[in-house]
């Protein structure tokens, strides 16, 4: 008769489970033997579980079946935290396997003992402990449907010695369940949105995540109204580079959303619950469509709100929508996204610091003459294969990928972009490219994100995993450097006293390769993505580079110049 543990990984894999990530332990010594006896699931050991659960996530996120996790008793369930509170606010299912001291310990204040259900009430949409062989197979049932259909974190505790158990009779694997068919719009709210979309001259569309399966409707729907279209981060795959797209807003983006947004008499937000409020236009008229309803008009006032699947709703919307023949809003949001992505290409120019406006410029932003980031974004870019997966780290080396890294053909892109996590790129690329190691697989890096979990740079190694690790080694945590500039604040806190990580990436048995001239950058890159196995690119680039907002204020200004006033008083001679 099979174990508990043998059920339950034998279940994981009947669904399509390959890896699961973790670091071994006596509760779950169980487990981990019965996935050395499967074939079909691949035990993925790393060095931090923190790490294991951003894998785990980013293997949901791209093929939408559980990515699995384990974490034994006490601390090692504790470290999975963050990255099943990315997976939660991502919406993908992951399952998390936890230890616990075993059932007559339980309640007794036990070595490493903490109550799991209390701990991971808050990220799981379903959490309980297995006592007892009865309990098989409904509670993994359970587990897995939950996160399946609800889209976030389940969790599975183990006691100590309930893993071994044996099941006293044979049990087939566990089904679970499949998600819910997308659900349509609301026939009069859909008619009441369409109206107020002709009775408006100038239309932009915001667009988000939940758009990219309905992709071509709503290009469709962009060409009919003649609309500029504003893409979140998230939307980029899909939507970058399309005939209507004009850039993303915020920090990331650039100042046609601004022509955008405010040249238009109505919005319409699909799929989207971009956080933003003050970069979304106010006092015009808003038409939201969201499959969650709970989405809808906390962003902003929704006068015509539609609960329902984007693509369906869309495909539904368009038969009921004008042409629109004037495309005057449409061109100059346009006209001006071209002129500022051709002012953005000054900084790939590897000279630009030599010549006459980058030598003013320089004494600003880069008196080191360091490696400008945009150069780094943009020759990766350029060498990157068409299908290649992005992942990024929070912070400025996402606003340098959102900036420059095209997201078209069959490129993809995760981050911790709803989180906003530290430390997320390299994890996530591990689980990426475990899924498909022939895939070229490229994490943006954070200097500070990458030093934070350095450990497994060691499991890229041990596990054949051919990522491609670009540092953007500023020696800053650029992004809190530009947040506390902003107010006027000299940066405090921020300078990070790195080594020379590429040396430290070969002494753990990747290759590693250090940039310090800007004119090295292209082949550099060139080789490093070239690289058969896992590769870091170390790149010290400008740390005083300064990306500005679509709408910079008054205040934001007056705040740079207060703070590098500071700044210069207070640095040492």
């Amino acid at each position: 008769m099979p174990t508990i543990a043998e059920h339950l990984v034998a279940s994981l894999a009947e669904h399509g489970v390959t890896h699961v990530w973790g670091v071994v332990g006596d509760a779950l010594n169980p487990v981990t033997d019965a996935i050395r006896r499967e074939d079909r699931v691949e035990w993925m050991g790393v060095r931090h579980e923190e790490v294991a659960a951003f894998a785990a996530g980013a293997q949901s996120q791209l093929t939408g079946r559980l990515g699995v996790c384990m974490g034994t008793v006490g601390p090692g369930a504790i470290h999975l935290l963050n990255g099943l509170y990315d997976a939660k606010k991502s919406h993908t299912p992951v399952l998390a396997i936890c230890g616990q001291v075993p059932r007559a310990d339980i309640g007794s204040d036990y070595f490493q003992e903490v109550d799991n259900d209390v701990l991971f009430s808050d990220v799981a949409v379903f959490s309980a402990t297995i006592t007892s062989e009865e309990q098989l197979p409904g509670i993994i049932e359970q587990a897995a449907n939950a996160a399946l259909t609800e889209r976030g974190v389940a969790v599975l505790t183990l006691p100590g010695d309930v893993g071994g158990l044996d099941l006293d009779k044979a049990l087939t694997h566990s089904t679970f369940a499949r998600p819910p068919a997308p659900a349509g719009p609301d026939d009069e709210a859909l008619t009441a949105a369409a109206a107020a979309i002709n009775a408006a001259e100038r239309v932009t569309l915001l667009v988000g995540r939940g758009a990219r399966p309905a992709r071509d409707a709503v290009l469709a729907l962009a060409d009919r109204l003649a609309a500029p279209m504003v893409i979140t981060l998230q939307a980029k795959e899909g939507f970058d580079g399309t005939d209507h797209e004009v850039g993303l807003s915020g920090l990331l983006g650039g100042p046609a959303s601004k022509v955008a947004f405010d040249g238009c008499d109505l919005l319409v937000m699909l799929g989207t619950d971009f956080p933003y409020t003050e970069f979304i236009p106010q006092g015009v008229p808003v038409v939201q469509v969201d499959h969650a309803g709970r989405h809808i008009g906390r962003r902003a006032t929704v006068t015509h709100p539609v609960v329902g699947d984007v693509a369906r709703t869309v495909d539904a919307l368009l038969p009921l929508v004008e042409v629109k023949a004037d495309r005057s809003h449409l061109e100059a949001a346009r006209e001006r996204h071209a002129t500022w992505q051709e002012r953005q290409q000054q900084f790939v120019d590897p000279d630009y610091d030599r010549k006459p406006r980058g030598l003013l410029r320089r004494k600003v932003d880069n008196p080191d003459a360091r490696v400008r980031p945009e150069l780094l974004a943009a020759m990766v870019d350029r060498h990157a294969a068409a299908d290649a997966v992005f992942t990024a780290d929070t912070g400025m080396s996402t606003v340098w990928l959102a900036r420059f890294v095209r997201m078209t053909g069959g490129r993809q892109l995760l981050g911790s972009f709803n989180l906003g996590s530290m430390a997320n790129a390299m994890p996530q690329a591990l689980g990426v490219a475990a899924l498909d190691r022939q895939r070229q697989t490229i994490a943006f890096c954070g200097d500070g994100g990458l030093t934070m979990l350095l450990g497994d740079l060691i499991t890229a190694v041990s596990h054949d995993l051919p990522v491609k690790l670009v540092v953007f080694d500023n020696g800053r945590l650029g992004m809190v450097k530009l947040e506390m500039e902003q107010v006027g604040l000299p940066e405090y806190g921020t300078v990070l006293h790195n080594p020379d990580l590429a040396a430290v990436a070969r002494s753990m048995g990747l290759h590693g390769v250090r940039v310090e001239d800007p004119h090295d950058v292209e082949d550099a890159v060139r080789a490093v993505l070239a690289h058969d196995g896992p590769a870091l690119l170390d790149v010290v680039t400008s740390a005083d580079e300064i990306a500005l907002p679509p709408k910079p204020t008054h205040e934001q200004g007056w705040g740079f110049a207060i703070a590098k006033a500071k700044e210069f008083v207070d640095s040492p001679e």
